[in-house]
């Protein structure tokens, strides 16, 4: 029997220098979630993490709070690992860089370093930045601030030890150029080629002596060892390297690590220290190393500074683990920064999990008791309709395979959720109720309930390495055929209003004056930062009350959407109004993309008559509003509103 595949895969380590907000834990969540699926495909994986606890920034925290240094990392790295705990992430390994045996190998390191002479004592003036506990040169400063932080730097004049980067940067050039995923995204290895490697690499500080919170160099024991030097080789510490040769069996296995999944504010870290770091201790560098965008709340990045910070056990409170790990899972791009806030997760939460996923389990395991006493088998009456079913059960392991192959872990969860509303539409297209009322089409009703069971486990089975408990209890719930006696209900909807009640007691808005907010004021504001934006339109002409009344509007909801073909701005969407489905083309295919507007409640004129947009039939119109740039936005209810309720 063949050995599994080997798959190494780290977080960075988390700074204590205080809890960890929800996009720090996206990192870690993302992690379990590749870490999950490789394990799933037969990888032997091994998943690393923990927390970076030496620097002058924790000093400082340390002695505000009145405690030791040891004391302060000792009370963050416990809160760090028990979120992590709680957002059940599957790590194998948590490493914190105050154990004695990195400590050690740290030494060890840099007395190797320095005995080859890449390392060197020498005499450092420059700017610091103590947040990122880095020196920069002027010229590498922005507007006279931190280039990776934007906060002020200080003069600094001391005695240091340096690293000769620029002996090592020819070869890392080379080493980038003819490996082309080394650095993901592209945009990432473009940033580190163009503003750092090609213009030339400086020797770097790598000791401290204005500060004492860090690991000793033993042969000199004024100077600690710069931050980063410690915190990276935390990679191959923690699965027993040894400067002196003797690493162990696990550390012979494991590297080089196939995937250090970092933010991209600490990518140069990784993609220039870190590899020059290794091919000074002649070992092989990482295959890859990827720099994940930000999760940014509503109003930017999430600062404790600007009060806008939102934490992983908060959010857990309002809508459980696995509304979480989807959210931030689901809603991050590849590439591109991702936008968290409160009504963002209470629209996901009821259209994507309660409505599309928990409304099909329940629906599919309640109908199989009512007609069926809860087991069905495949009584092999298939229908044209059951083919496309069929394909997309099949196709969406493969989809979710090459998605996870890039990285693209939201479009794989995409994927997931495309079989889950496909499943929808299927009750919708074979109707089991009505099949339910004619006794000659039961082996019919029990082949469609079957086709549904089917369906609903492969993505079941699929979504394990994203929601794991969901996973799990869909699966319990239809036991391959003999379902659960009573549906559980997977994901209970929420109320907007009452959650943004609960999120006010717990925040109180703190009013931003216009000295605050500077340059970020809101677009919507004018030009003193005070008066809304306002769009004046040329008015039609009046109508009466009763030429008003001929109109009909409804609440829909949207329960498939796809691109018009040959159109670049239609979306054809079926729309439940009550109890019928309505096919609706919109102009709406620049602002919205189908999977967004699948499970939305919209607002609906209902007795337009039909007209064919790009030859496909439209049965009404969504209403949206219009800005002055001509972005467009679906007019939707405030409060939750049953599909066909009237608009009056």
């Amino acid at each position: 029997m063949s050995e599994k595949p080997k798959y190494y895969i780290t977080t960075a380590i988390a700074y204590t220098s205080g809890k960890p907000h929800i996009g720090n834990t996206y990192e870690v969540v993302l992690a379990d979630a590749i870490a999950r699926y490789k394990r799933s495909q037969g990888y032997d994986v091994f998943f690393q993490t923990g927390t970076d606890e030496h620097g002058q920034k924790i000093e400082l925290k340390a002695e505000e709070a009145g405690v030791t240094p040891k004391e302060f990392v000792d009370s963050v790295s416990g809160e760090i690992k028990r979120i992590w705990d709680l957002m059940d992430t599957s790590y194998d390994k948590f490493i914190r860089t105050t154990d004695d045996y990195h400590e050690k190998q740290v030494q060890k390191i840099f007395k190797k370093l320095y005995e080859q002479g890449d390392i060197y004592k020498g005499y450092y003036e420059g700017m610091y930045c103590t947040p990122c506990e880095s020196f920069f040169t002027e010229s590498q400063l922005v507007d006279g601030k931190c280039p990776d932080c934007g906060r002020e730097v200080q003069p600094a004049k001391e005695e240091a030890y340096f690293f000769r980067m620029s002996k090592y940067a020819d070869r890392l050039i080379e080493h980038i150029n003819t490996h082309p995923e080394f650095i993901q995204p592209v945009s990432r290895k473009n940033e580190m080629m163009n503003n750092f490697l090609l213009p030339g690499l400086q020797d770097l500080c790598v000791s401290r002596t204005s500060f004492k919170w860090g690991i000793p160099v033993d042969f000199d024991d004024k100077h600690v060892v710069y931050v980063w030097l410690d915190a990276l080789t935390n990679y191959i510490t923690g699965i027993g390297y040894d400067a002196d040769g003797n690493s162990t069996e696990q550390f012979e296995k494991l590297w080089p690590a196939d995937l250090h999944l970092i933010g991209k504010d600490i990518i140069r870290f990784h993609t220039i220290y870190w590899p020059i770091f290794l091919m000074a201790l002649g070992l092989p560098l990482p295959k890859q190393v990827f720099g994940h965008p930000w999760l940014l709340q509503g109003d930017g990045k999430m600062s404790k500074s600007k009060g806008n910070v939102l934490y992983a056990d908060e959010l857990v409170d309002f809508f459980g683990v696995d509304a979480v790990r989807y959210f931030v899972l689901h809603e991050m791009p590849f590439e591109n920064d991702g936008v968290i806030t409160w009504e963002l997760m209470v629209e996901r939460l009821n259209s994507d999990l309660a409505n599309t996923l928990g409304n099909l389990v329940n629906r599919t395991v309640s109908m199989t008791n009512k007609y069926f006493g809860g087991t069905v088998t495949d009584k092999g009456v298939a229908e044209e309709v059951d083919a496309d079913l069929k394909a997309v059960m099949e196709n969406t392991p493969k989809a979710v395979d090459a998605k996870m192959n890039d990285l693209r872990v939201a479009d794989a969860i995409t994927e997931i959720f495309n079989l889950f509303k496909r499943c929808n539409k299927y009750i919708d297209e074979t109707m089991p109720w009505v099949l339910a009322k004619d006794e000659a089409k039961k082996d019919r009703l029990e082949t469609v309930l079957w086709n549904l069971i089917q369906g609903i486990s492969v993505g079941a089975k699929l979504l394990e390495s994203f929601m794991p408990s969901t996973s799990k209890k869909i699966l319990e719930q239809l036991g391959g055929g003999h379902v659960t006696d009573k549906p559980e209900i997977l994901f209970q909807r929420l109320d907007l209003e009452e959650v943004m009640k609960k999120v006010e007691e717990l925040h109180p808005h703190k009013e931003e004056t216009a000295a605050d907010s500077g340059e970020n004021a809101s677009p919507q504001n004018g030009e003193n930062g005070t008066e809304k934006a306002v769009i004046d339109i040329e008015p039609k002409d009046e109508i009466t009350f009763e030429q008003f009344g001929t109109m009909q509007f409804q609440v829909g909801e949207i329960i498939a959407c796809e691109a018009v073909k040959k159109s670049k701005k239609l979306l054809c969407s079926q729309v439940r109004i009550g109890s019928q489905v309505k096919q609706i083309v919109s102009g709406i295919k620049a602002h919205y993309t189908p999977e967004e507007m699948v499970g939305k409640k919209v607002m609906v004129l209902v007795n337009l008559k039909p007209a064919k947009l790009a030859g496909v039939l439209s049965e009404g119109m969504l209403l949206c509003a219009e800005d002055a740039d001509g972005n467009l936005s679906l007019m939707v209810p405030e409060k939750d509103m049953p599909a066909g309720a009237e608009i009056c």
